[in-house]
């Protein structure tokens, strides 16, 4: 774990809690209904195999660095934060264990507190990734680890509380109480999502494949800014002349780049993959997996592929609740984004950054295109790849843009600079 120590934080900020999803290993076959997968166990596991720590053992084996900012509790104040963990402070539930609503008793602040399984999927190297990635990254876009327990075989990690729950919780399978949310409110997530990845990737020293984004994974809080959260699957990307660091394959069945499925290969490239399909929720409202729509709509990348080919059907992406009410052009940008990182090769994908780019004035203003206001730069032939429709633009225009669009994807000026940066 001494590895962690040599990170360098080049940005100051954060917030968030937690998630509620399952982690687990990518299956080769569609799970049932949303299910997801985890190498299988032992008849017989035996979890005193694992090293216990307390909370001076785990702070020395998290590199004794002092750096490592998070706070250390005993089990016995986060049982008093949660009111002994009892069901009405109940907030999320995974394969990770259980996630409660706290307050504690120092400063009143409100918290989440993650309780892990001690059967569960998270085990102590997942629990010490997560305590130094969270302690050592700082971004305004990445959860706020405020600190955590390891008292004894307990393991348990405290966020700041994030209100509004999800990105999944606001987007998939509402209520009929539940607002939807409107198209800018989902593209500012995006970019915020997107920002995250892209300190992940550029600016962290090494840098960091994330590998497990997904909707549940996407926290917000009471304004709809969106923190990246659950870093257990996190990993060191390739450093020196390594163009990838082989995996275990890990991940959500739906999410996960189909050469990293394959190989167990594993570089920022896959991080765009898993970034495409959360963009296609929020442009769709629908899930990555659907068991429960016909055959050939059940997976979302699948069934939205050949839409991708004609700009003229890409209302047809949009989500049906969102009623008409989004910019023709602003759809088809995002659209045009979103099929550039889920490309089958990783080469072709764009860097985050240059996502960040695409999407940075897509959620700002609901006047888009109506003022007369310039964008700011964004990728080449950026107003071929848009459409307004007041303005008419022909099919074959249209058509030719989205193909430059991906002309560009493979021929990003990072891909000609140094090809080690994107090759698997």
């Amino acid at each position: 774990m001494s590895c962690f120590s040599c990170f360098s934080s080049h940005e100051k900020k954060a917030s968030k809690k937690v998630n509620s999803s399952k982690r687990l290993q990518a299956p080769s076959t569609p799970p049932p209904k949303d299910q997801q997968y985890s190498p299988p166990r032992p008849r017989n596991p035996k979890p005193a195999q694992e090293p216990v720590y307390n909370n001076k053992e785990a702070s020395k084996e998290a590199g004794g660095n002092n750096n490592i900012a998070a706070q250390t509790f005993t089990f016995r104040e986060l049982a008093t934060a949660t009111k002994n963990f009892r069901q009405e402070c109940l907030i999320g539930e995974g394969g990770f264990g259980r996630v409660y609503k706290g307050k504690l008793d120092k400063g009143g602040q409100v918290v989440a507190v993650k309780q892990l399984d001690r059967n569960g999927m998270q085990g102590n190297k997942e629990f010490l990734v997560e305590v130094l990635m969270l302690s050592l990254l700082h971004h305004e876009n990445l959860v706020n680890l405020i600190g955590y327990c390891a008292d004894g075989d307990q393991r348990l990690l405290v966020y700041e509380y994030m209100p509004l729950g999800s990105v999944e919780d606001h987007l998939l399978d509402l209520t009929p109480e539940q607002k939807p949310i409107d198209w800018f409110t989902r593209m500012r997530i995006a970019l915020g999502a997107a920002k995250g990845l892209e300190y992940l990737h550029d600016k962290a020293n090494p840098p960091v494949i994330y590998r497990d984004l997904k909707s549940s994974n996407i926290l917000l809080d009471g304004e709809f800014n969106a923190k990246l959260s659950d870093f257990g699957l996190a990993k060191l990307g390739p450093v020196g002349d390594k163009t990838h660091v082989s995996s275990r394959v890990m991940g959500t069945y739906g999410y996960c780049a189909p050469e990293y499925q394959r190989t167990g290969q594993l570089t920022v490239k896959s991080d765009v993959y898993s970034f495409g399909v959360v963009l296609l929720e929020l442009i769709t409202g629908r899930r990555a997996i659907d068991t429960t729509r016909p055959t050939d709509e059940q997976n979302l990348v699948t069934w939205a592929q050949p839409v991708f080919r004609d700009p003229n059907n890409y209302p047809q992406l949009a989500d049906p609740l969102l009623e008409g009410d989004f910019p023709v052009r602003g759809l088809n940008q995002a659209v045009a984004v979103a099929a550039m990182c889920l490309q089958e090769e990783p080469n072709v994908r764009p860097l985050m950054t240059d996502v960040v780019s695409a999407l940075s004035f897509l959620g700002s203003s609901p006047d888009l295109g109506a003022s007369g206001a310039t964008p700011p730069p964004m990728m080449p032939n950026q107003n071929m790849m848009e459409r307004d429709g007041d303005h008419g633009q022909d099919d074959d225009e249209r058509k030719r843009a989205v193909q430059e669009a991906i002309q560009w994807g493979s021929n990003s000026r990072h891909v000609a600079t140094d090809p080690r940066s994107t090759s698997m």
